[in-house]
């Protein structure tokens, strides 16, 4: 259906509470102010016991809501997700073979590191474009496999547990960290899980977190990798796991502001229902976005398959005519205009697709985002697209 001229051409009636919707840092939990921070541990060592306690709670709280099973270890890692993945690669990887799942920009980037940093023989890349996932038929579960469970640069997650045979000989990493507190992980099909505090529960960036199951900590105390390993990467001392990592004491300085954001964005978690509660919502912005999109002739999902289709990364593709004849140069800089136009309303910040991604827009819909303000976004879209529109 064409969207009208009268729809379009003013500015419409409603604006978003809140026009944070980047995909990371994401948007801040309702509410939030800075006062949420007063109690941090300013000044104070992250070594004192109070800190360690802070630590440790940050933990015990992220295990409770996402339902972490009982005998992994969870620990606080430097440098975000990418850390938190990097970590597991350069620790974990080299006694079987190793297949990566490539299907966006992070996923990518885990592939060339296996390939090219780590320098892997023995490893497959199972690649897929934007929009869709590699044929999971292909991977060979007995290896070690590689794989993000929502590619925040594409918006394609993988539609179910049964994506992964409960039964499977080698460790399955995943990059969880656009999927975690959104999304259903099958944690006894899972070996090695990463998320950030800057996605779903709108923390702050630079902290990452590392889940360990039984079997990879098994890995990690029987493969002796003759690989160097930096400080921030080391899990093992003199043959054993460093189990303080996993109790608070984290590997380098964390920021105790960044701590006491997380617990309040974790005790928040757990007031709206925890990880049900954090679904629903995500899931209600998708349903937003979804139904606009049905009716707009101008835009697309970039997922094709509607059960692959993420609930937090939501990327969209114009698929104008104009707009498709164009260059791709000449399609990003269409995109920035529009962008750009939202963002001097004070509608939106931070929508335009990824920088390797196909030009177009990616809403972040995870449960910090009000579905309301999803709403009231909406027709702005297609307010801008008609601003940047040839006459």
């Amino acid at each position: 259906m064409t969207v009208s001229q009268s729809t379009v051409s003013s500015r419409p009636a409603l604006r978003p509470a809140n026009p944070c919707f980047s995909s990371g840092p994401c948007a801040k939990r309702p509410g939030w102010s800075v006062s949420a921070l007063s109690d941090a541990l300013t000044g104070r060592s992250h070594r004192s016991a109070e800190g360690r306690a802070r630590l440790a709670d940050v933990i015990e709280r992220s295990c409770t809501v996402l339902g972490i099973p009982d005998g992994w270890r969870v620990g606080i890692v430097p440098a975000s997700d990418t850390g938190a993945v990097e970590m597991a690669l350069w620790s974990l990887l080299g006694p079987r073979p190793v297949d990566v799942l490539a299907f966006e920009s992070f996923s990518s980037l885990w592939a060339q590191d296996i390939v090219s940093q780590l320098k892997l023989d023995n490893a497959r890349v199972l690649k897929a474009d934007y929009g869709q996932l590699p044929d999971l038929a292909d991977v060979n579960w007995a290896h070690d496999v590689v794989l993000a469970w929502n590619g925040t640069t594409s918006g394609v997650c993988l539609p179910s547990a049964d994506a992964i045979p409960k039964d499977h000989d080698g460790l399955v990493i995943c990059d969880a960290t656009s999927a975690a507190f959104a999304m259903d992980l099958p944690w006894d099909r899972l070996d090695v899980v990463t998320w950030s505090w800057q996605k779903a529960l709108g923390g702050e960036a630079a902290h990452g977190m590392l889940a360990l199951s039984p079997r990879a900590v098994e890995r990690l105390e029987q493969f002796q990798t003759d690989r160097p390993l930096p400080k921030i990467f080391r899990l093992m001392a003199k043959g054993k796991l460093i189990e303080g990592i996993f109790k608070g004491d984290t590997i380098n300085t964390p920021s105790m502001l960044c701590v006491e954001d997380a617990l309040d964005s974790l005790k928040w978690a757990a007031s709206v229902g925890g990880l049900a509660g954090l679904k629903a919502r995500s899931q209600a912005n998708l349903a937003e976005v979804s139904a606009w999109e049905a009716k707009t002739n101008w835009v697309s999902f970039l997922a094709e398959n509607e059960a692959e289709r993420s609930s937090t990364s939501i990327c969209l593709r114009i698929v104008a005519p104009w707009f498709l004849a164009l260059e791709r140069a000449e399609q990003m800089k269409v995109v920035k205009k529009m962008t750009a136009l939202l963002e001097q309303e004070g509608i939106a910040f931070d929508i335009a697709s990824y920088r390797d991604a196909p030009a177009g827009l990616r809403i972040w819909g995870g449960a910090t985002v009000e579905a309301n303000d999803v709403r009231a976004l909406l027709p702005w879209l297609d307010w801008a697209f008609e601003q940047v529109s040839p006459a």
